[in-house]
Formats: C-alpha cells, structure tokens, sequence
C-alpha cells in the first residue's frame, strides 16, 4: 500500500478532502499527519485543491511504500514502489 503523509494544518487540508474524493484512496490520521493511502496511484489535482504554489510544494512531509512521480503545478502523483 502506498501512503502519502501531509502535516495537519490548515493550509494543507484541502489536499486530503480532495484526496478522500477518490474512493480508492483512505484518508486517516497518524500524529500530527494526515495519512493518505491507497493500493494503486495516489493523483491530487492542485487546481482541486485551491493551493497557492507555496503551499503546494512544500505540503508533502514523506511518502511510504511508493515514490513521487509527479509534482508539478497541476498535480502530486505517488505511484506504488
């Protein structure tokens, strides 16, 4: 299983609620991290999620079982390792 780790602020939650829009994907807490997994690709339109680029590219704080494929101003893609 994949999982993708966004810290729990403000700024960061619209990126797990558009990524709980995905039903193959499971939003959970761990700590003070949202716990973002899935069996398959994990794909996060930013446009979805309202975020400034600042926000954006530095709301990823480590990925599980996977790797970054794509993190540009469209999307973050974590495929499976």
């Amino acid at each position: 299983m994949t999982t993708l780790y966004v810290l729990d602020v403000p700024e960061n939650t619209p990126l797990a609620k558009v990524a709980s829009e995905d039903h193959a994907v499971t939003v959970g807490k761990i700590g003070p991290y949202f716990e973002i997994s899935a069996d398959a690709a994990i794909v996060i339109d930013r446009r979805a999620t309202g975020c400034r680029h600042a926000v954006w590219y530095s709301s990823v704080a480590g990925v599980a079982d996977g790797r970054i494929t794509q993190h540009d101003k469209d999307a973050l893609r974590v495929e499976p390792a």
